[in-house]
């Protein structure tokens, strides 16, 4: 029925990487001698040993992965590096239940950005080093490392990428699966470098300008100060994270062709590219009008948080520098569509996606015309490409499922006793990876501490639902995918 000695093995070898980049957090806990090296040390430990064991259970495995493998192997590959990462939080006493460690190591994999710790400042180095790189890793995605840096580490990588890969249009660079996977990480590793960069430039010291680029490249959102880039109050520091969260709501493809390619046109002439910009300028244009009207800004400032905080949620980063919670209650209505509709396919952004907006129009426009025209033929194309009936259907089912998914978190949350506003921004926050909200009791500005165990369980689920894109963790939920033929 299912390779469980292949799935043991790749599970294995994806532990290996973890202790690799925990260690990351044990080094810079050893330089700066703080009080997380003994649980980033036993994290190292328990974690490769668990590793090796899996390893040399499957160590027999036939190299053949079927699709079912794959959809289960990555759903748990996320939950088992969640449950891993949460050890130094654990074991050092920083979180003090499983509940939490596991939503705020869950919210960095998946680049929600949801926190429950009040006070991240009071963190050591290195646990802060490592929730940043929670995220930086579940950016691009556990397997695209592993792909990318252990070529063939395992036959039927191209399935088990497919089942992570987000998006309903897949770019390929290369022919070979590992070639388009390095090509991509270098555009990640050049972005990452060149905010770090920038934010060094503009006043940050090295070790926040190498966490904030990280979670703005990541689209992530966790931050080493409780005030987020506000803790700056420094505006060339939020044009750069402006700059930064926009790009990497882009197509990495896009990105590639037009940066190391030099073909400008190509990204010019995307369509969605385009529905994203225009998109992020109309939401802010909405919103500095009503912060002039409402608010009593000054335009100068207005653009700037407004164009700060549209980005942070188109590309579900979720940074702020101001409490949009403090805005008119219309604002809170535009960032809402900002929030469910993300970034580009192709890129780290999770949300609806800007691609399948563009599809969506198509269709509507389509069937307006249709009404004139009952019998003429006309086509969905998207970049000339044809998006063909199945994926026209495709697009449907997304959206019912992520509003199914979304109202069924809204209706346990308003049951477990959260207000109706928090519950419907927490469900389409987690369900687009975004992380704030934008309620009065929990706002953007504000740690998730206060929800009830239940809920913090349902929403590190829909976290993960929301970065897999729901159907790759649904689709482990029907009795036809463990029946055996």
């Amino acid at each position: 029925m299912f390779n469980w000695r292949l799935i043991f093995k790749v599970l294995g070898t994806l532990l290996w990487v973890e202790a690799a980049f925990i260690s990351l957090g044990l080094i810079l806990a050893l330089i700066h001698q703080e009080s997380d090296i003994m649980p980033f040390t036993i994290t190292v430990v328990a974690t490769a040993v668990v590793g090796t064991a899996m390893r040399l259970s499957g160590r027999h495995a036939k190299s053949a992965l079927s699709k079912r493998d794959a959809y289960l192997l990555v759903s748990v590959v996320w939950i088992a590096f969640a449950a891993f990462g949460m050890l130094p939080f654990l074991i050092g006493g920083y979180i003090h239940s499983v509940t939490d460690a596991f939503f705020e190591t869950m919210s960095g994999l998946t680049t929600t950005g949801a926190t429950i710790i009040d006070k991240v400042e009071g963190l050591p180095h290195g646990l802060l080093f490592w929730r940043s790189l929670t995220q930086w890793v579940g950016g691009l995605g556990i397997v695209f490392f592993t792909v990318a840096l252990i070529p063939s580490f395992v036959g039927g990588s191209v399935k088990i990428f497919a089942a992570e890969s987000t998006g309903p249009i897949k770019s390929k660079l290369h022919p070979r699966l590992t070639t388009s996977a390095k090509a991509l990480l270098g555009v990640y590793l050049l972005l990452t470098a060149a905010c770090a960069i920038c934010f060094f430039i503009f006043g940050m010291d090295p070790f926040d300008a190498i966490n904030y680029s990280m979670t703005i490249t990541a689209t992530g959102g966790f931050a080493t100060h409780d005030a987020s880039t506000g803790y700056f109050n420094n505006a060339a520091i939020d044009y750069t994270a402006i700059v930064f969260m926009f790009l990497s709501g882009m197509s990495f493809a896009l990105l590639y062709a037009a940066l190391i390619q030099g073909k400008v046109n190509r990204l010019l002439k995307n369509a969605e590219f385009r529905f994203y910009t225009a998109l992020t300028l109309s939401a802010t244009a909405l919103i500095v009008y009503f912060l002039l009207r409402y608010n009593d800004y000054t335009l100068s400032d207005a653009i700037r948080y407004a164009l700060f905080q549209v980005v942070s949620f188109i590309t579900t980063t979720g940074m702020f520098n101001e409490d949009a919670a403090q805005w008119h209650h219309i604002t809170w209505v535009i960032l809402s569509l900002c929030m469910f509709f993300g970034g580009c396919a192709g890129s780290t952004s999770s949300g609806f996606k800007c691609a399948r907006g563009v599809i969506a129009l198509k269709i509507l426009r389509n069937e307006i015309r249709h009404m004139l025209h009952p019998k003429a033929l006309l086509p969905v194309k998207v970049n000339d490409s044809t998006v063909h009936t199945s994926g026209q259907i495709n697009l449907m089912a997304f959206f019912i499922a992520y509003f199914a998914l979304c109202f069924t978190a809204y209706f346990i949350m308003i049951l477990a006793g959260v207000d109706s506003t928090n519950s419907i921004t927490i469900a389409l926050s987690c369900g687009s990876n975004v992380g704030p909200t934008l309620g009065l009791e929990i706002g953007p500005t504000m740690s998730w501490s206060i929800l009830p165990a239940l809920v913090k369980w349902l929403l590190s689920a829909l976290m993960l639902m929301g970065r897999l894109e729901i159907f790759t963790v649904l689709v482990i939920f029907t009795p036809s995918f463990w029946k055996n033929h």
